[in-house]
């Protein structure tokens, strides 16, 4: 994790907030790095992990974790951590027969509509169905009523794939909907899930699903690139929104806006024009 990152939400692992859901932007620029942070803080947070990884392979996401001080096979290994590597398993899904259905079974479907019935989904396989039950089988509670974990926390990376899969944005924010009733409302745990804004404004669905999310969630990180290109010293800023679903929009948001620049092992934050290479 980024202890810089944490000062500026003000938040540390052994006081995580629980029941939220924090949605992580990126627009013309690569937002990987909030997801490598929310991993490694809420794996030393000690909470029961979920990550559906639909970008990058386990030995990459491993490889990083390492840098921030997790490792995320000896996780594995405990069961603290519960990885579905998107990558591996859609090869199992079209070349191999599967006795259950698979968590990516609509790659196999044409028919990608969830039921509007609170809680109940369509019998075609092409809903996403498979993925919300393995995810509330991996961050169901200790059979013995004992909790081993601090809290359940579902991570996404990112949802944005699902919609270049053909899954439609209706279907994946009825998708989220049900992992929010399942680990943030039953279990008060939390969800993180990357989206990335193309800003194309003829892509209606990612406009639906990432309109639709930002209406739901608790905290907006947004990673942009700067207006005036590439910077060897500063690589993007960092939106911060704090929301309260629940109240008047007047009452609900707070904002601050920082820029960055990531190294090795760390980011480093400053405020716009503060970067110490200008200074």
């Amino acid at each position: 994790m980024f202890p810089e990152l944490n000062n500026l939400l003000n938040t540390t692992p052994d006081r995580a907030e629980q029941g939220k859901l924090t949605l992580l932007c990126d627009a013309k620029t690569d937002g990987s790095f909030l997801v490598h942070h929310f991993l490694s803080f809420y794996l030393k947070a000690n909470c029961k992990v979920c990550f559906v990884a639909l970008i990058q392979s386990f030995s990459h996401y491993n490889i990083v974790g390492q840098k921030l001080g997790v490792s995320l096979t000896a996780a594995r290994e405990c069961g603290q951590l519960v990885f579905l590597e998107g990558l591996k398993s859609s090869v199992d899904v079209f070349f191999r027969a599967q006795a259950e259905p698979h968590p990516l079974q609509f790659l196999r479907s044409a028919s990608l509509q969830p039921c509007s019935e609170v809680h109940t989904w369509e019998a075609d396989a092409g809903n996403l169905q498979p993925l919300y039950e393995f995810v509330r089988e991996a961050l169901k509670p200790a059979d013995d009523g004992q909790a081993a974990w601090r809290c359940p926390v579902l991570l996404v990376d990112d949802l944005s794939v699902l919609l270049s899969l053909g899954m439609g944005a209706v279907a994946v924010l009825d998708f989220i909907h049900y992992c929010r009733a399942a680990v943030c409302w039953e279990q008060k745990g939390n969800i993180v899930a990357l989206v990335h804004d193309s800003g194309d404004a003829e892509d209606e669905e990612n406009d639906i699903l990432l309109n639709g999310l930002s209406h739901q969630s608790h905290l907006i990180l947004r990673a942009e690139g700067l207006a005036t290109g590439f910077c060897r010293d500063v690589h993007g800023q960092l939106k911060i929104l704090w929301r309260t679903p629940s109240q008047p929009a007047a009452h609900r948001d707070r904002s601050l806006t920082y820029q960055y620049k990531i190294q090795d092992k760390s980011v480093s934050f400053f405020a716009k024009g503060m970067s110490p290479a200008i200074l």
